[in-house]
């Protein structure tokens, strides 16, 4: 017969918790605890939070929570404010590093028309960026699975839930 481990009373083989003194036991009876697979928050707390900081808090969430509706809106963030991000920063090195290497901005590169265009570009990416955070925060909040166009689709298959 097995003994507790504080006091060393005999306990049932099946026991949890000694009956004397109350130490817990790892008896037959006895299962770890799961390892830990949520946030410790809401389901849409944790959906709404994977967006807040963009790209960066879809990763931690996508890592840290494996709920399906927040590994959804996690990867949709990764996927829509991590594309979103590189576009940006492709569209900048073109027209900002192609105006640098041409070496300036006489009348013959005609570089006015390249630059303009370049902050057209990125204010429009900008501004469709902070529409579609607000619009997937909301519907997070709301408990919709809504899917941004193209990336919702990526997202979805990242996060393991074809349909």
């Amino acid at each position: 017969m097995p003994h507790c481990t504080k006091c060393g009373s005999e306990i049932p083989a099946n026991a949890q918790f000694c009956s004397k003194c109350g130490q817990p036991q790892a008896g037959a009876g006895w299962q770890p605890a799961p390892p830990a697979v949520r946030s410790g928050m809401s389901e849409t707390t944790a959906a709404i939070l994977s967006y807040v900081l963009g790209w960066v808090t879809g990763i931690i969430f996508f890592l840290i929570d494996k709920r399906p509706y927040v590994r959804f809106h996690a990867a949709q963030s990764i996927v829509t404010f991590g594309g979103l991000h590189v576009l940006r920063l492709l569209i900048a090195g073109a027209f900002g590093l192609g105006w640098w290497s041409w070496g300036g901005f006489g009348p013959r590169y005609g570089h006015w028309g390249g630059l303009g265009a370049g902050l057209l570009l990125l204010i429009l990416i900008g501004i469709t960026g902070f529409i579609l955070w607000i619009v997937c925060m909301i519907k997070a909040a709301q408990g919709v699975r809504f899917m941004v166009p193209i990336a919702g689709e990526i997202a979805e298959n990242l996060a393991g839930q074809s349909t």
